[in-house]
């Protein structure tokens, strides 16, 4: 963009927080919602007039409502979620109104365990992106665009999670049925005290994962949440296998049937196994690699390692301790072609412990796994949109040559001082003019009517927004509910 260009996007006055809250850090998206909801509220269900006839016609109007309703409270994520839980309940109301058998119920629950953990592992998500983001781009842009919505992958992971604790909510309680009913009639149960007192505290431990993955606790408490969700879920698998052994053992033997033999014909068995092997495969490459750290600022640090190589749109997970809080970083080539680094950002005890004493190794389990912005890869032409550290992410780009073309708003303090100039360089390598809004002089602007303008311009297909949990989703809300296709990551681990 020409300097002359450049100067018919006008800086709109510094944009005011729209929650109640006194820091943004400490909004949720629970907090976003409520706040999209209230001001479309406001506006008596009018729709959001957006003039868009330069880039494609006048577009209709859309009800802020059916906005709110299509783009916010059923997106992807939650339209997966649905589909997953109903389609469970369904089967679940089936079996407990006929069979109601318990291994029926045994293997139900194991089998939404399975998907569960599936829908996390690295291997198996790098192979989900893989495979649906090698649409080629001559492809038709509505199917292209469905396609960038493959980060919501998470959606299958939580409502396999839900119908996991239906199933095994039905299998606890037919079992208790069973035992007690047994014991009060002829004085001699169908099994023991063992499985019974086993399934309560899986009971308990599954009910506990779901309570901490709620986004109002998931967000304020993060350390918490992943510790509560980790650990326990270990723990619930173990003794899963447990109760499976125990349960079959006295199966079989009521059947006069081996334990091995009546294993290898239960496919709650198999589930389990590679349940197993699932959780433990991304431990088997735990590492203590070197890092080097270069310090930009008293705000962010750059953090290069060279254990491996990265390519566009994959993300790291680091720790100082394996077995404390993760953390997970965008990665992006360094100019050397033989290492690659990620940037952090002060946004917490464990980021500014990291600036302010740049580890000499750290800790990485997994492999690089994809991450929203390689979904990107789909279009032609994106708008890039992120604030702060969010850069970090958008300098993923840098390893693919095949990447769309870019055109990128950055808003974000002092640039140069805060991230030094060799990242300042790198964000030129993915639009020679980016448009930059320095925060120390302007303060916080609104950026709509500026991507509105450089949509129509560049002639985008897509705008892909990186920033903070409530920048993010109130950016997305707005383009897409205005007919912009938008795209963003939804925080959802």
């Amino acid at each position: 963009m020409s300097l002359s260009e450049k100067s018919e996007i006008s800086i709109p006055p510094p944009a005011k927080c729209s929650s109640h809250s006194s820091n943004p850090s400490n909004v949720t998206l629970v907090d976003v919602e409520k706040e999209i909801a209230r001001i479309l509220a406001e506006k008596n269900g009018s729709p959001k007039d957006i003039d868009l006839e330069a880039q494609a016609g006048a577009r209709k109007k859309r009800h802020a409502c059916i906005s709110f309703i299509r783009y916010t409270a059923l997106d992807i994520y939650r339209r997966l979620f649905s589909l997953v839980f109903l389609a469970n309940l369904a089967v679940f109301i089936a079996v407990m109104t006929a069979e109601r058998k318990l291994l029926a119920l045994v293997n139900a629950t194991a089998a939404n365990v399975l998907a569960c953990g599936l829908a996390r592992q690295p291997l198996v998500v790098n192979a989900i992106f893989v495979i649906v983001c090698s649409i080629p781009r001559s492809a038709p842009l509505r199917l292209r665009r469905i396609a960038a919505k493959v980060y919501h992958y998470g959606g299958v992971h939580s409502g396999c999670g839900i119908a996991s604790f239906l199933w095994y909510a039905g299998f606890v309680g037919l079992m208790s049925k069973e035992y007690w009913s047994a014991a009060g009639e002829a004085g001699k149960t169908a099994f023991s005290i063992l499985p019974v007192v086993l399934s309560y505290i899986i009971l308990a431990l599954l009910l506990a994962i779901i309570l901490v993955a709620h986004p109002a606790f998931r967000m304020k408490k993060h350390d918490y949440f992943e510790l509560t969700h980790r650990f326990s879920a270990w723990v619930v698998v173990i003794l899963f296998v447990i109760l499976l052994l125990v349960f079959s053992g006295e199966a079989s033997r009521a059947a006069g049937q081996p334990l091995g033999t009546f294993l290898v014909h239960l496919p709650a068995f198999w589930f389990l196994v590679l349940t197993v092997l699932s959780i433990i495969h991304p431990w088997l490459l735990l590492r203590k690699v070197p890092v080097s750290g270069e310090t930009l600022s008293p705000h962010a640090v750059r953090l290069h390692m060279n254990h491996t190589n990265t390519t566009f749109g994959k993300g790291i997970q680091l720790a100082t301790h394996p077995l404390q809080d993760w953390h997970g970083f965008a990665t992006f080539p360094d100019p050397d072609g033989q290492s690659f680094s990620c940037l952090v950002s002060k946004a917490g005890d464990w980021t500014t412990a990291r600036i302010k004493c740049p580890p000499k190794h750290i800790w990485k389990r997994g492999v690089l796994i994809y991450g929203f912005a390689y979904a990107m890869r789909v279009f032609k032409r994106v708008i890039v949109v992120t604030t702060g550290s969010g850069i970090g992410p958008c300098l993923s780009f840098l390893g693919d040559e095949n990447r769309p073309a870019l055109r990128v708003v950055w808003q974000t303090r002092s640039p140069r001082r805060t991230y030094g100039r060799d990242v300042f360089d790198l964000v030129t390598k993915l639009d020679a003019d980016p448009v930059i809004i320095e925060t120390n002089q302007s303060g916080r602007v609104d950026m709509l009517p500026i991507i509105r303008k450089l949509y129509s311009e560049f002639e985008a297909e897509a705008v892909c927004v990186i920033s903070n949990p409530r920048v993010t989703k109130r950016v997305v809300f707005d383009l897409e509910s205005g007919g912009i296709p938008a795209f963003g990551p939804i925080f959802d681990s």
